[in-house]
Order: structure tokens, then sequence, then C-alpha cells
């Protein structure tokens, strides 16, 4: 296999958050590429550009096609949270030589709207028009729902680097089943890379049993695993390298 990965992240990041994987996978002898979504290289405190509200996920995928279809061989994918579903809907083009899901948002099919997930979101929910905006969580949603399992100077430290994401992409994630064009959908047939999906126990974002659903819809027999003490930032809670280090003994085998 190939050793490039392309590093997908989720809402209101950057390439920053791979910091931790990015550092670990090139130790390993991989090629990593960490693009940046549309409207989203921009510093943390500066007004959003007001067309990244209406940005869809389509957008998204279709940018990240460009930068792929550059290399000269199909790459491993990763993705994290909404970066995770973006993964999924470039491996049903046929981009990924293998796909890693990591708190991974759910595809079109999979109710994922828990309670949880509706009080991590409730200012932005509550907001009228926010399908059509840029919007971002507030710190006291941001702690309860992805940066719990940090130290309180980590979560100040991740939060002042959030920018603003599309009220438009996170409509088609949470609220795909009255979306006409199913834009979150995801055709599991045309998914033929290995796959393995990968949650924490403590997620509120993409619980538990969202990643199971997620992990049962591919026909390639999808690997699965849950870590204890684990949430949404897995990336850089403590401990994190344990799940770096197999998701690289994963990849040595397939």
């Amino acid at each position: 296999m190939q050793k490039t990965i392309v590093m997908v992240h989720g809402m209101w990041c950057g390439d920053w958050v791979w910091e931790n994987y990015r550092g670990f996978f090139e130790k390993k002898g991989y090629n990593c590429i960490t693009p940046i979504l549309r409207h989203h290289d921009v510093e943390p405190h500066e007004k959003p550009d007001p067309k990244l509200g209406l940005v869809s996920l389509k957008d998204y995928v279709d940018d990240l096609e460009k930068e792929i279809k550059a290399l000269d061989h199909k790459p491993i994918i990763m993705g994290h949270s909404m970066g995770g579903l973006l993964t999924q809907m470039l491996a049903a083009r046929s981009l990924a030589s293998a796909i890693v899901l990591l708190t991974s948002a759910s595809p079109a099919g999979i109710m994922a709207l828990r309670p949880t997930v509706v009080k991590s979101f409730w200012s932005v929910l509550t907001k009228w028009g926010f399908w059509k905006t840029p919007m971002r969580l507030t710190f006291k949603e941001a702690d309860y729902s992805m940066l719990g399992q940090l130290s309180p100077e980590k979560k100040k430290e991740v939060y002042e680097k959030l920018v603003f994401e599309s009220g438009r992409a996170a409509a088609e994630i949470g609220f795909w089943y009255i979306d006409p064009n199913q834009v979150s959908g995801v055709d599991e047939s045309k998914v033929t890379c290995p796959v393995t999906v990968i949650c924490g126990t403590m997620d509120k974002v993409t619980p538990v049993s969202v990643a199971r659903q997620i992990a049962k819809k591919y026909k390639v027999d999808a690997a699965y695993r849950e870590y204890d003490n684990h949430a949404h930032w897995l990336l850089d809670e403590p401990g994190w390298e344990k799940i770096a280090e197999d998701i690289s003994g994963w990849l040595d085998n397939v």
C-alpha cells in the first residue's frame, strides 16, 4: 500500500488539529497531507467569509477530490468528526486505498441527533436561519461536546483556535431526513477499500451507538474499535498515542 495519508479535519478546525498524528505517522514513514477546508484558513477571531454559511459538504468533497487526484496514487484517507464523513464520501468516489474514521460524523440514513448532540449544538439550533450562516459553538458547548477529556489549559488553547463553520454543512449532516438531495448520503456499495471505525466511549457528538451503525454500514468487514476514557477530541486526549499505534498496526495489515 502507498504510504501517503490525506488527513481531513472536522468542523471549526484546520490542519493544526493533526499535529500529533502527522508527527506520529511521519515517523512511521508516511507522507502526510493535511488540507484545510474551504474558508477555514483564517485567523480564529477573524470575521468569517459570508459565503461560508452556504458551503455544502459536496463543496468540501469536490475541493478535496481535486487535491487527491493531483497525486499519482490513491492515498489512505483519514478523517476526524465531519472530516470522517467527508472521508466516506471520498471513498465512495473511489479515491482511497483505505479509510480511517475517527469519531466520524454519520452519513444520511443514520439518525445521530441524540440528546447529547442537541445539547452540544443548542446555541446553533435555536438560531433561526443557522442553516445558511457561519456558526460556531460557545466555549461551554465545546467543553461539553468535544473537549471534556482535556486539561483546563488545553481546552482554552484548542477553543481559541476554532473558526466558524458552515451552517449548511451542519444542516446536511444533522437534518439529512429533510434534505431532498441527501447530500450527506454515502453509497456503501461503492466503498470497496478497507475501513476502520474508531470511537471513544465518552463521546457526546458521535456516541458509541452511532459509531457502531457507521461500522455496520459497510460490507467490506469494517474494523471497529472503542476506546474507554476517550471522547471526541481523541487526536489530542491523554493516551492518543495508543490509538495512533493501533491504527498504524491496522494499516500494516490491510
